[in-house]
């Protein structure tokens, strides 16, 4: 037995009915390291943690805490055993001030009256220890969300966690943010918690992680540690990513620029000196079977750019499509205009999860299913077939309810709504957020197809390599105007597109 052993996973399994989703799975967790895991969606990561938090039981195996059994029958019952989790999706009230978010459900009561937590001033000094900007009297939603994660993290550390389970937490962070909160994984590993963390994005692994165990198919592939990939590979991050990669899927994923065969024929969009509250001056053209980027910093205005061509925001300035003014100011208005959106956030705003994939895909063009006014069961069916065969969507059947799926395939539905639509134009905002490589790599190709076959899609994300992988030409933003339009390359200078989004020289 591993002397160093924190937590020991022997012939672990659980089985739901017709899925094996764990096979036989066996490694330990170190104490004091941040042990990272990683995997495709459906590999497996999330069942693991789900079991080790309390929320399902296993079918066989079992886990050693501090070398004592452990088998938490829930998520409580794991609490009190000092597991903790910090979700993707935050457990903050924006409501209340940072002080009611961190004595919510502990508050103690005199007639009727809340009474000041005698733990006030120690919850205080763990706050301030991890950031000291943040003050007990200030309201949540006035928070960014890396603060709103540091409160989360609080309560992990004064309820006494021993194991924090981090779940995809820079999903939504800018790098700056990351940075601070990846000081604050230091910092509580200082302190002598164990750290558990997922993530889809491997170079976050050789920055904070000392251990990493990969999942592929329910089982466990192998444990690493960290620094002996990274060395392996001559210290070369993209190449240690890609010795994950081949872990994870069992090949090679090679991603780089395919360059285009765009002439720049039919100009499909023209944005001519759009102005509001946060865009300045912005113009830019999209052509038939272009995918054009934006890049930018947080808060550089390409988010405000996406609502401006979906009618959310209003504008000052022109637009035209195909050559006609559009005077659209609604989302019902841009839909007719011929352009769609695949959303940031795909759970709150592009599926509805507790309906069918069948349920889902109609929604954006209602009367592809309708006969004589009426809603045609067959033609639902054939069209939901269509699209789970033509996108690759992972189901058991058409009937699978959406919030049952990973996060890449809940992608592909959102995608198959707008593709029903049969929009023109495709705007897609951050379309491979909180995907795992392999699905990534899907849509990359789905995007690519689409463009081929002469749709005209804009891509807004934060992550350079997609962009510079993904995109024929790259609009560069900073504080909500347009500094410079690039044409892709294979060979193109990463570093001038960094200086031109921070504001320097063009």
């Amino acid at each position: 037995m591993n002397t160093q052993a924190f937590i020991e996973v022997r012939a672990l399994e659980k089985t739901f009915p017709g899925v094996r989703a764990l096979k036989n799975v066996n490694f330990s967790i170190n104490r004091n390291t941040v042990h990272c895991i990683v995997g495709e969606n459906g590999a497996g990561k999330s069942t693991f943690i789900k079991i080790l938090t309390g929320a399902l039981a296993k079918s066989k195996g079992e886990i050693l805490l501090n070398d004592k059994p452990f088998e938490p029958r829930s998520i409580r019952e794991a609490m009190d055993r000092g597991i903790s989790v910090l979700y993707q999706e935050l457990n903050v009230v924006d409501e209340l001030t940072v002080e009611e978010n961190l004595t919510l459900g502990k508050e103690k009561h005199h007639f009727g009256l809340v009474k000041k937590s005698p733990h006030l001033d120690r919850v205080e000094a763990i706050l301030h220890g991890l950031d000291e900007t943040i003050r007990l009297n200030m309201l949540v939603g006035n928070l960014s969300v890396a603060q709103k994660q540091v409160i989360e993290i609080t309560k992990a550390m004064s309820a006494e966690c021993s194991v924090l389970v981090m779940d995809e937490p820079t999903a939504a962070l800018s790098e700056e943010e990351t940075h601070r909160l990846f000081q604050v994984v230091a910092n509580l590993k200082q302190a002598g918690l164990t750290i558990i963390y997922i993530s889809h994005k491997l170079s976050e692994i050789f920055e904070i992680g000392d251990y990493v165990t990969v999942f592929r198919d329910g089982e466990m592939v192998g444990t690493r540690s960290v620094a002996e990939i990274a060395d392996n590979c001559g210290g070369n991050r993209p190449e240690a990513c890609l010795e994950l990669v081949k872990m994870m899927l069992g090949k090679i994923v090679v991603e780089e620029y395919i360059p285009s065969q765009t002439e720049y024929a039919v100009k499909l969009l023209e944005a001519k000196d759009l102005v509001n509250a946060k865009l300045r001056d912005v113009s830019f053209d999209l052509y038939q079977g272009e995918i054009l980027g934006f890049y930018g910093l947080v808060g550089a205005g390409k988010t405000e750019v996406a609502r401006v061509l979906y009618g959310l925001d209003d504008y000052q300035g022109e637009l035209l499509i195909q050559g006609t003014p559009a005077t659209f100011r609604t989302v019902r208005g841009a839909l007719q205009a011929g352009c769609a959106m695949i959303p940031e956030e795909r759970r709150a705003d592009g599926i509805f999860g507790k309906l069918s994939v069948r349920a889902n895909i109609p929604l954006m063009r209602m009367k592809s299913i309708l006969t004589y006014g009426l809603l045609n069961r067959k033609k639902e069916n054939l069209l939901a077939d269509e699209y789970i065969t033509k996108m690759s969507i992972a189901v058991r059947d058409r009937e699978h309810k959406v919030a049952l799926l990973s996060g890449g395939n809940q992608q592909k539905v959102v995608i198959a709504k707008c593709l029903n639509r049969d929009s023109h134009i495709l705007l897609m905002d951050e379309p491979t957020r909180g995907v795992d490589v392999g699905a990534k790599q899907e849509i990359h190709n789905i995007i690519r197809d689409l463009a081929k076959q002469g749709k005209g899609i804009i891509v807004f994300s934060s992550e350079l390599p997609e962009i510079v992988h993904l995109c024929d030409r790259i609009v560069l933003m900073h504080e909500g105007a347009v500094r410079e339009i690039m044409t892709n390359r294979v060979d193109i200078d990463n570093d001038h597109i960094m200086a031109v989004v921070a504001g320097g020289e063009v």
